[in-house]
């Protein structure tokens, strides 16, 4: 782990650093091109909406090297909010050296102090072995479910 990594809470000036990594990880992970333009009103809306959600940043020497998106789903089951992970994403260069195990604990620690939040879901794709390793390593757990959407209206 870089010895003097920082995890914080992002600020809109972080934006240009999670549009580049957003554009990374769909590269990798479904071979798909974001452009840019498309992406950045998503990315800063964000920040212009925080009930929906936040980001996190690792950062060291002043350099952004990883971010993750927490985003709010209710449970009436367990009457509190589960927070989904999205758009973990660190510069392969940094992986496999703790930048997203000191992201998560971060998040760990930030729920901990907020009584509504009841667990946290993520969802990975079926070939990166890599990542699902990271998470259950982590205590995660996979689920008995699949995911289905309708995003094409």
């Amino acid at each position: 782990m870089p010895h003097n990594l920082t995890i914080r809470k992002a600020s809109e000036s972080d934006a240009d650093s999670i549009i580049q990594f957003n554009i990374a990880m769909a590269m990798e992970t479904e071979g798909k091109t974001l452009k840019h333009d498309e992406i950045e009103p998503g990315v800063l809306g964000l920040f212009k909406k925080p009930e929906y959600g936040f980001y996190i940043v690792a950062e060291a020497d002043g350099k952004v090297m990883g971010s993750l998106m927490i985003t709010f789903e209710w449970s009436d089951w367990r009457n509190g909010v589960i927070w989904w992970i999205q758009s973990v994403y660190v510069i392969p260069e940094y992986r496999r050296n703790g930048v997203y195990r000191a992201m998560y604990k971060n998040i760990k620690n930030m729920a901990g102090e907020n009584p509504d939040v009841c667990g946290f879901r993520l969802y990975v794709e079926k070939a990166n072995i890599a990542a699902q390793k990271t998470y259950a390593a982590l205590g995660m757990k996979e689920t008995q479910y699949k995911m289905f959407e309708d995003v094409d209206f």
